[in-house]
């Protein structure tokens, strides 16, 4: 549709003067179109590899936003701009391929700098990405002074307030990568704001205007210049009112900013309404914009639900994910696949033969792509097990990969026919536009719905696999009476109000379970019956059948049982012999060899890394793992290790670490590292969702860290601990650093989780460094004579002392809970260094000759469990 009078586009016309596009701006936008395709395609290969990289997340959203979404707004927005201004485009581009260039230096240089945690390179790629923009302003305010007045300059009006937003929004996103301190969680909420519904939504809102009534080959609705003139004032003073309101942490103003700018969205988004009742979409593109705008304004709500809800900027930085999920993928990406199945086989040009294949190619299956990637979605965002987000996803990658498989087929293909060697490139099958896109919808719609059904079942199905088998079934044996008995339970304070129901023999029982306490619970029957885990504030009604016995009932949430989380059903008479006990745990043996396929864990300390601001994903894994030889355990981890990975830094430097409950439970976090409030940041999770827990090290030690969620206990005696190291200020080098976290294990079952019973009593089955039984006298840490060694030590408990010692050698140096005790210079020495659960210190020494120096738990009793292992000199 070219700028003028409204009226009808021709089937198969172009975008504003992209129809019979010369070769030469056709070779410019085939090697454009790469750029974001190929920033696209990185976010597929992350998708796939993201549980071996670090920070994997934060690089997904700058791969989409920073990379593929403003390389695509510079190409694109200069073009709609030349168009609805009637300004050729420059004969040579080398003022915007020198734009695109900076972008894309500056956009690797942050990606780099943010990923491996070089700040200062992160604040370079920034400064680049704030003066490509620069010039973007000012080449558009340039070209729109020069030009005669027209119909649709609003558009170019929105892409100038855009990229002011994005100018506003890019410093803040330096300063967070070398700075950190209170207002992180206010500048991130800014930084995400403005950045996304500045830069990206008022460019989208601008270019829809023109793009819609074409993408539909309808007449664009009368009054939609007016409309979008009159959206854009309140948008952008919604926008400052936004950012202003969640800086300062007024947020009701953020709020109130946020709704007037959901009104100035509608606002211009109601006449691209009124054309699709007109004329609904029929082709990919249309339908992706269609539910694009769809996922804008259920983002904008559930945006404005966490910020009028959130106690404080923390609470609202954290669960901003809620929002930035529906925003970026069904939003942001959505919009971009869209717009460029569109645009891009009409901006290489050709003729309307080529354009129509090319398009017919883009457009295949766009149905199923649609519903597919939607659908997917919808089931992601919903509370659900962890193993149905995981089928989920890779079906919305695979949508994705359905995109740019034929999009690279179409730029290849171009250049083919560029270069002569293809004059009659087979791109596809060469219908008209209208008659394979909209071909059989009806069927696309099917086969989507039932791809996303069987992600959704295969979810299920592996997450009871890995959930383990039901509880086995108790008979009965007495008639039953015909009438029912219905009994209201609630759950609150771990505990089962009332935890005895008395029944009359015969009679059906119904509990109605209400859960008022602040953590989700079930209710399971030894019978075999339960209910499905109820969150707080909700019920469940569960049927017990006829009782005619004795009928235990617990919740099944690890811990919970052995917390006191139980319910007996009793009949009034004679009653059925109690179930019988359960499965022993494993023999253990502390002296067994694990065989030479056994690998220790590094016990090595950590380098302290680079800069002075650390961010690292945590990620709740629950993990069968050998903890002695031939006795494995179901633990509860971070990142899948037991202890989890160390963390190092000195005093002054700032942590952002951000939990991910991958597990089945609910789990939490505390950082001994940093004083914070623990209200928010040690809050439990359920599966699936995440928290970001920010401190900053003001002391100096070994700090233990490890899952905040009742009972404790459990969760620290099933695996979830491990240990941050803050460097004392000038601590001196040395030759080998070692760390040594002492813990104990409680089995249960072979390949079940620990038993909290025997925590409860303090009976341990081991004590271990690092996770395993005496793994260290089968695979002694390596020393030379000579050589001084440290050996940082966290005794992670949760019960036992530690005393750790190293026969034949002495301590010169004791740094004990942040307290130098002993100094190479002083004359006395040491022969142990005494810790209790949850402290810890280190010690230094040098070994006088060659041979091996077993190193144990004083506590005599805990080596023989395995506290135990040997130093190798040579």
């Amino acid at each position: 549709m070219n700028p003028g009078p409204a009226r009808a586009v021709p089937r198969g016309s172009a975008p504003p003067s992209a129809g019979g596009t010369p070769t030469g701006r056709a070779g410019w936008h085939r090697r454009v179109a790469a750029l974001p395709l190929g920033y696209l395609a990185g976010l597929v290969v992350l998708g796939l590899a993201h549980p071996f990289l670090p920070a994997w997340r934060w690089t997904a959203i700058h791969l989409l936003l920073l990379g593929a979404v403003s390389n695509a707004v510079l190409v694109w927005s200069a073009h709609f701009a030349a168009a609805v201004l009637r300004t050729p485009a420059p004969a040579r581009r080398r003022a915007d391929a020198a734009r695109l260039g900076i972008l894309n230096a500056g956009v690797l240089a942050v990606l780099a700098g943010g990923t491996a945690d070089r700040p200062w390179l992160g604040v370079g790629g920034a400064a680049l990405v704030f003066a490509a923009v620069a010039a973007h302003l000012a080449g558009l305010a340039r070209r729109l002074r020069r030009a005669l007045p027209a119909r649709f300059t609003v558009t170019v009006h929105y892409y100038l307030a855009a990229a002011v937003a994005l100018l506003a929004g890019v410093p803040v996103g330096a300063w967070m990568l070398v700075v950190d301190d209170a207002l992180r969680p206010r500048l991130l909420l800014f930084h995400a704001h403005v950045n996304v519904l500045g830069w990206v939504t008022l460019t989208v809102l601008g270019t829809l205007l023109t793009l819609w009534p074409t993408v539909l080959r309808a007449r664009m609705a009368d009054g939609a210049v007016r409309a979008a003139t009159v959206a854009l004032p309140p948008a952008v003073a919604g926008l400052v009112l936004l950012g202003a309101g969640v800086l300062a942490w007024w947020r009701f103003v953020a709020a109130a900013g946020l709704l007037l700018f959901a009104v100035a969205a509608l606002l211009a988004l109601r006449p691209a309404l009124a054309v699709a009742r007109r004329r609904p979409p029929d082709t990919f593109a249309g339908w992706s914009l269609a539910a694009a705008s769809g996922w804008l304004l259920v983002a904008l709500a559930v945006d404005a639900v966490t910020l009028l809800s959130a106690a404080g900027p923390d609470a609202a930085a954290d669960r901003f994910d809620a929002v930035l999920l529906p925003l970026l993928v069904g939003f942001v990406a959505q919009v971009l696949v869209g717009s460029l199945s569109h645009l891009l086989p009409m901006a290489l040009g050709g003729g309307p033969g080529p354009v129509r294949r090319r398009t017919a190619l883009l457009q295949r299956h766009g149905a199923q792509r649609v519903v597919t990637a939607n659908a997917a979605l919808a089931v992601f965002v919903l509370p659900g097990p962890p193993f149905v987000r995981i089928t989920t996803s890779l079906l919305i990658l695979a949508a994705l990969v359905q995109f740019l498989v034929p999009a690279a087929r179409v730029l290849l293909s171009a250049r083919s026919r560029s270069r002569g060697r293809a004059a009659h490139a087979k791109v596809a099958d060469p219908r008209p536009l209208r008659e394979d896109a909209g071909a059989r919808p009806l069927g696309g719609v099917a086969a989507g719905l039932a791809l996303v059904l069987v992600a959704v079942v295969a979810g299920v199905a592996a997450q009871r696999v890995s959930d383990g088998a039901p509880v086995p079934a108790a008979a009965t044996g007495v008639a039953p009476t015909g009438h029912t008995t219905t009994v209201a339970v609630v759950a609150d304070g771990m505990r089962f109000h009332p935890d005895r129901i008395d029944v009359p023999p015969g009679d059906r029982l119904v509990i109605e379970l209400t859960n008022r306490d602040h953590r989700r619970h079930d209710l399971v029957l030894d019978s075999g019956a339960k209910t499905a885990r109820v969150a707080t504030g909700g019920s469940a009604r569960l049927d017990a059948g006829v009782i005619g016995a004795v009928v235990q009932g617990w919740c099944s949430l690890p811990g919970h049982r052995q917390a006191g989380m139980t319910l007996r059903i009793v009949p009034t008479g004679p009653v059925s012999a109690e179930p019988p006990a359960g499965t022993a745990a494993p023999h253990l043996d502390a002296m067994a060899d694990p065989g030479p396929a056994f690998t220790a864990r590094d016990a090595a300390a950590p380098a302290v890394p680079p800069g002075r601001l650390h961010r690292r994903e945590l990620h709740v894994q629950e993990v069968q793992r050998e903890v002695a030889p031939g006795v494995r355990q179901r633990l509860w981890t971070f990142d899948g290790t037991v202890p989890g990975p160390v963390l190092r830094g000195r005093v002054g430097d700032t942590f952002e670490i951000t939990l991910v409950n991958d597990g089945t439970v609910d789990h939490g976090i505390d950082f001994h590292a940093g004083a914070v409030a623990p209200d928010q940041v040690m809050r439990p999770i359920d599966p699936g969702q995440r928290l970001t827990y920010r401190f900053t090290a003001t002391r100096a030690g070994i700090w233990m860290y490890h899952c905040s969620t009742m009972p404790m206990l459990h969760h620290i005696g099933n695996g979830m601990y491990g240990a941050v190291i803050i460097d004392p200020p000038d601590l001196p080098r040395v030759d080998r650093e070692y760390v040594l976290v002492q813990s104990e294990l409680y089995l249960g079952p072979d390949g079940d989780p620990g038993d909290l019973a025997k925590m409860q009593a303090e009976r341990p089955d081991a004590v271990v460094f690092n996770g395993y039984v005496a793994q260290y006298v089968h695979r002694p840490l390596p020393a030379r004579t000579g050589e001084r060694v440290r050996v940082w030590l966290l005794d992670a408990g949760p019960e036992r002392d530690s005393s750790f010692h190293v026969v034949g050698a002495q301590f010169d140096t004791v740094y004990r809970e942040g307290r130098w005790e002993n100094r190479p210079a002083d004359p006395g020495g040491a022969q142990a260094l005494q810790l209790g659960p949850a402290a810890g210190g280190f010690v230094e020494l040098t070994f006088p000759a060659a041979g091996h120096y077993p190193f144990v738990s004083h506590v005599m009793v805990d080596a023989e469990r395995g506290a135990r292992g040997l130093f190798e000199v040579r």
